[in-house]
């Protein structure tokens, strides 16, 4: 179900997507496959309902760790790129699993984050996972068992996509930078210099990486992860013409 969420700091001149175009925007999903496949069942059910001419589903990053089903969430992902219009963006704990793939020792800041359930999910033992002699050999196991296809989606994953007034990045962006200038360290980790900042940023900001309870919408960002993994609740944020709404 769809409704509007219009607060009080919305602009007098409403933000848009092209004409002609619709935007689904999904939220961090975090091994939650269950949870993923009901929001392309949503948006499957809302484009029956309200066709569109184009519509895109924008995906903004960290699809593994903390979850149980890390593993499933790709194959889905990959799964519905081959007939829909997707763009699936590059978040921190995908970019911490390519690191671990060339560089063993940065298990040891993944599995802080919730990695080794990414791990599990490709079938991939972690004993001895604390001693850090054993890192070498779990890297070398994922990356064995993690198949071609997903490393080539994995690696492949951009940081940030442009659509109309909106500007769509995991984390968020640095103040005072140009959106076209900013590092990949902020667009993957960014929070408090972001989320305080109360001036425009030149587009809206549709960002995830700060679980909320309920989708945060400002009058230069929206934050829509509501911290799938553990609440069960998967956002998908929908923009056509100079209207929001959420699934």
């Amino acid at each position: 179900m769809a409704w509007n969420l219009l607060t009080s700091e919305a602009v007098k001149e409403r933000p848009r997507v092209p004409a002609g175009r619709r935007v689904y925007a999904i939220g961090d999903i975090h091994g939650r496959a269950d949870l993923l496949s009901e929001t392309f069942a949503r948006i499957d059910a809302d484009l029956r309902s309200r066709p569109s001419a184009r519509s895109t589903e924008v995906f903004l990053g960290d699809y593994i760790d903390r979850g149980p089903d890390s593993q499933r969430v790709i194959e889905l992902l990959l799964g519905r790129q081959k007939n829909h219009d997707t763009i699936f963006l590059k978040g921190n704990h995908e970019d911490c699993l390519l690191r671990v793939l060339t560089d063993p020792g940065v298990l040891s800041e993944w599995k802080m984050i919730g990695g080794l359930s990414t791990v599990l999910s490709y079938g991939v033992s972690v004993t001895g996972h604390h001693e850090p002699q054993s890192h070498e050999r779990i890297a070398a196991a994922l990356a064995q068992a993690i198949p071609r296809s997903h490393q080539d989606l994995l690696s492949k994953l951009p940081l940030s996509h442009t659509l109309g007034d909106y500007f769509f990045a995991h984390a968020g962006v640095r103040p005072g930078i140009p959106l076209t200038a900013q590092s990949a360290r902020d667009l993957l980790w960014i929070r408090d210099d972001f989320l305080l900042h109360e001036e425009d940023f030149g587009k809206v900001i549709v960002h995830g990486h700060t679980p909320t309870m309920e989708p945060e919408v400002r009058r230069n960002r929206i934050n829509i992860d509501t911290g799938a993994y553990a609440t069960n609740r998967l956002t998908c944020l929908v923009l056509e013409a100079d209207q929001m709404s959420f699934l």
